[in-house]
């Protein structure tokens, strides 16, 4: 018989219980302090050196690494993303992680992973609604998601933060504050999620805290109007603009090339089909919700800029009333940054399916994601599936007014902060970084250098579509 006699109550008391060791948690008692182990690193790689950028004579030259990247893409989509990419050299930056991937190879590591976007550029957060239909703001695009250093995703989102001011019109030393601004917010956000519980900084930073926390209050007015802009940015909206009733009473997509176009019924057939599989990578509790809905059409869609040329298709479905819900199949090509990854000793193990990594990253990354986020294959290629126009909002960084451009920098830096800390102990990360503002200085010159080299890679694009040295097709 077992029992909790005197003698037992006693010796548990006396001490933590000697349980055995579980697989997938921290063992007791805590061994070494995270916090020590991240300010040890500042001896190997000093905060002042990530100001540096060493471009070597193997650097592909802009056009070539355009090309390069639109290898497996549909040709005569193409066109349209060099288009796209032509627009600024902060549109460029946005089209060309895999090229910047390159660069960041060839610079200081600290050798601290994390789940990383691996496209942090300043456009790649903005407003979604949770399952509740309330708004959030939060990193969301994926695409290059995948475990990797964590200052490559803060030195990419500081280089746009300068290349969006000077298209926004701002001075030089206001880009150069934002992207100060921006690895600042990070530094703090990262020793106060440090300090807190690990449910606490799980889960920190909620929407009603984020302005405050960041003193980004001079942006107040252009977020609320773009959470007006997104709460009526759905389904039901894209629907009535995109679709047509026909004679059975069901809904089918009307084409608006070359945006949207309608597909052959044998392709419709295959995306359709692929939703069966999806189904399974969700949570049960998601089925019966699905389960009250009929499939209508699929139509492809052009969508983004970097992701232009990939394989993307919206799925028109209807519940009783006929309302509509519209997900996005779209395509998962491995990372980018995966080839760079394995050149500095961050490897990474075979992806079974891309679309699951794309998921699976934004899942760690977000505090709240998509209920309808997972994944599937449709002839043979993997696609992630989301709600698409999910009350999707951004602020257009490029068009902010120069006092803004440091507040929302000071925002997506916290932001960020508080997604790679789901992915690494922030004590380790704040350790580094430390409490003065040297790293902060280090990140802003870097950005700076990097924002130069980036408008003469536009400037190089430019010139090779006017000698026709590459086709693009412009203002589309």
């Amino acid at each position: 018989m077992t029992g909790t006699g005197v003698g037992e109550t006693d010796a548990a008391d006396r001490g933590t219980r000697r349980l055995p060791r579980v697989r997938g948690f921290a063992p007791w008692p805590a061994q070494g302090s995270p916090k020590e182990e991240g300010k040890a690193l500042r001896t190997s790689v000093p905060r002042s050196s990530h100001r540096t950028l060493d471009l070597d004579a193997g650097r592909p030259d802009a056009v070539s690494a355009v090309v390069e990247s639109n290898a497996g893409r549909i040709p005569e989509l193409t066109p349209i993303r060099v288009g796209r990419m032509a627009a600024g050299p902060f549109a460029f930056l946005r089209g060309s992680a895999g090229l910047m991937a390159h660069d960041l190879a060839r610079t200081p590591l600290t050798g601290i992973g994390t789940q990383i976007c691996g496209d942090a550029h300043a456009a790649n957060f903005g407003l979604y609604g949770d399952a509740r239909g309330d708004l959030v703001i939060d990193l969301n695009d994926f695409d290059e998601t995948v475990h990797g250093p964590w200052e490559w995703d803060l030195k990419r989102l500081a280089a746009s933060l300068v290349l969006a001011g000077r298209e926004a019109g701002a001075d030089e030393d206001t880009c150069r504050a934002a992207a100060r601004d921006a690895a600042g917010a990070y530094r703090r956000t990262m020793r106060l999620l440090a300090k807190l519980s690990v449910l606490d900084a799980w889960n920190a930073i909620a929407d009603e805290e984020l302005v405050s926390h960041t003193d980004a209050h001079d942006l107040l007015g252009t977020l609320q109007r773009v959470s007006e802009k997104a709460r009526s940015n759905t389904s039901g909206r894209f629907a009535a603009k995109s679709t047509e009733a026909v004679a059975d009473g069901g809904r089918r997509f009307v084409a608006a090339p070359p945006v949207l176009r309608r597909v052959p019924d044998a392709e419709a057939a295959a995306v359709a089909a692929a939703l069966e599989p999806y189904v399974d990578t969700l949570g049960e509790d998601r089925h019966p919700l699905l389960a009250r809905h009929t499939v209508h059409d699929v139509a492809f869609r052009v969508v983004g800029t970097g992701s232009v040329g990939t394989r993307s298709y919206v799925v028109l479905l209807l519940d009783h009333r006929g309302e509509p819900l519209v997900l996005q199949v779209k395509e998962a090509r491995p990372s980018a940054l995966v080839p760079h990854l394995s050149a500095v000793g961050f490897a990474t193990p075979p992806v079974p399916h891309e679309g699951r990594r794309v998921v699976l990253g934004q899942q760690r990354m977000q505090v709240v994601s998509d209920i309808l986020l997972g994944w599937t294959t449709v002839d043979g290629r993997p696609y992630q599936v989301r709600q698409f126009r999910n009350r999707k909002g951004s602020v257009d960084p490029a068009a902010l007014a120069t006092d803004q451009v440091d507040d929302y920098g000071r925002m997506t830096g916290a932001l960020l902060a508080r997604a790679h800390s789901h992915g690494a102990d922030p004590r380790l990360i704040a350790g580094y970084c430390g409490k003065n503002e040297e790293l902060d200085e280090a990140v802003a010159e870097f950005a700076v250098t990097y924002a130069d080299r980036t408008e003469s890679d536009h400037t190089e694009l430019l010139t090779a579509i006017r000698t026709g040295r590459i086709p693009a097709e412009l203002g589309v």
